[in-house]
């Protein structure tokens, strides 16, 4: 799956991508309340979360990226999905920003500098959207926790609503019934984000995580599927 729009870029992940989506995650480990998850990741160490979502199925990674110009040209030859080998195009698509506080992401405020992409360059990575398990006992597997992250450069782009879009249109076919999403409070543009998306607040775990030597509320969201 790729889909273009603009100067950015939504596909499947992939393994080359595992450097890039680690220094972004780590940036919102150091900087943010966001993902609860407190000592940063070596990719190694993120090779199980990246394996945990194959490019079928109900749990999904897209990451968006700068477009390259061969990618924007279309004399220079199909565009080929690096994650797939094959010629691919299609309509542009979005999605949001969102994710949880444990372990997984929430759209948040953008601090710091660039955790990848540094300078722009072109075919930087701009962010990612993840549909994970939402518990692991078999009963829970009709729903799924969504995250998204976005690269602190990518900010004001519309990144998380392209990747959040295309998240959504990739899981219509599968079996899942229920989409969560844990925002640590407070986080206004991630609420207006799911809000957005059909998502709605059905409660908050109140001083459920601590971080940066304080307590933290974290307040769920569910969108109805299938």
């Amino acid at each position: 799956m790729l889909q273009q729009h603009g100067e950015v870029q939504v596909r499947a992940g992939a393994e080359a991508d595992l450097p890039a989506l680690t220094d972004l995650y780590n940036h919102y480990i150091r900087e943010t309340c966001i993902t609860f998850d407190l000592e940063p990741f070596t990719p190694e160490q993120r090779r199980p979360w990246l394996l945990s979502h194959p490019q079928d199925g109900p749990h999904r990674l897209l990451v968006a990226q700068e477009a390259t110009d061969r990618m924007k040209n279309p004399h220079n030859g199909p565009v080929r999905d690096p994650s797939m080998g094959g010629p691919v195009s299609g309509p542009s698509t979005g999605g949001p920003v969102s994710g949880p506080s444990t372990g997984r992401p929430v759209n948040g405020p953008s601090t710091g500098a660039a955790a990848s992409g540094a300078g722009h360059p072109e075919g930087a990575l701009l962010g990612y959207a993840t549909s994970s398990a939402f518990r692991p006992k078999a009963a829970y597997a009709p729903s799924v926790e969504v995250t998204v992250y976005c690269a602190p450069h990518a900010a004001g782009r519309g990144v998380g609503t392209l990747l959040y879009k295309a998240l959504f249109e990739a899981l219509a076919d599968e079996d899942v019934h229920r989409a969560y999403a844990g925002i640590a409070q407070p986080n206004e543009a991630s609420h207006r984000l799911h809000t957005r998306f059909g998502f709605r607040h059905i409660g908050t775990f109140t001083e459920v995580g601590r971080k940066f030597g304080r307590y933290w509320d974290v307040a769920w969201y569910q969108k109805d599927l299938g």
